[in-house]
């Protein structure tokens, strides 16, 4: 069995289509936001939580880690709203960074880091999939994805796109920047088969080395 943590799971998008004999540990610090993933994800270990706090003292315990740290201080659109006056300017949320690097340095098994492809140079070379970059352990092949304009597309629009349906759910906050934050289920199926490819071969060289 292929132990996996799910990091700042949101509702599941990444998680969607990942199948196999798996034990997923999802951690959401949102405690609506989980509730969406618990009904969608009901054979998963869900905690409520800070998952940049869980990574440090749990990572040992996974075979795969994705992490999907927050996104907002990173990105294009909010940056172009900072110059229109619309929010206020605001570091970049650098824990991105410090699991990347902590994951590179001090995790054995295969990891991921995802987040939207921001304002700037990325500060590490990712692989950038649709809306999105993976800074991972593994290659991750080129995928052209077909994206949802997050910039034009109506809630309702971005629910069939992700196939969810949120409109019975309270105290979600705004349902569209949930939706925005999603990945596409066949980027994370993509993320999550390279990774778990890389597992095998590994496994197999190793058994091949030990006989």
């Amino acid at each position: 069995m292929i132990r996996v943590a799910n990091l700042y799971a949101g509702i599941g998008g990444n998680r969607r289509l990942w199948h196999g004999d798996i034990k997923v540990t999802a951690v959401e610090k949102n405690e609506a936001i989980a509730h969406v993933y618990r009904d969608y994800f009901p054979g998963d270990k869900i905690i409520i939580g800070d998952a940049h706090d869980f990574l440090l003292k749990n990572y040992d315990q996974f075979d795969f880690i994705w992490s999907s740290p927050p996104c907002p201080t990173h990105s294009r659109a909010r940056f172009w709203a900072n110059r229109k006056d619309r929010y206020q300017p605001a570091y970049p949320d650098i824990r991105l960074y410090e699991e990347i690097l902590f994951l590179k340095h001090y995790y054995k098994g295969k990891w991921v880091v995802e987040n939207v492809v921001p304002y700037y140079e990325p500060l590490i070379p990712a692989r950038k999939i649709g809306r999105h970059l993976f800074w991972s352990n593994f290659y991750i092949p080129e995928y052209k994805v077909k994206d949802v304009d997050v910039n034009r597309a109506t809630i309702r629009e971005m629910e069939r796109y992700h196939k969810v349906d949120l409109s019975s759910y309270k105290g979600l906050g705004r349902r569209d920047r949930i939706l925005r934050n999603c990945v596409n289920s066949q980027t994370g199926l993509l993320v999550f088969e390279s990774a778990l490819n890389t597992l095998k071969k590994e496994l197999i060289t190793e058994q091949k080395t030990l006989f």
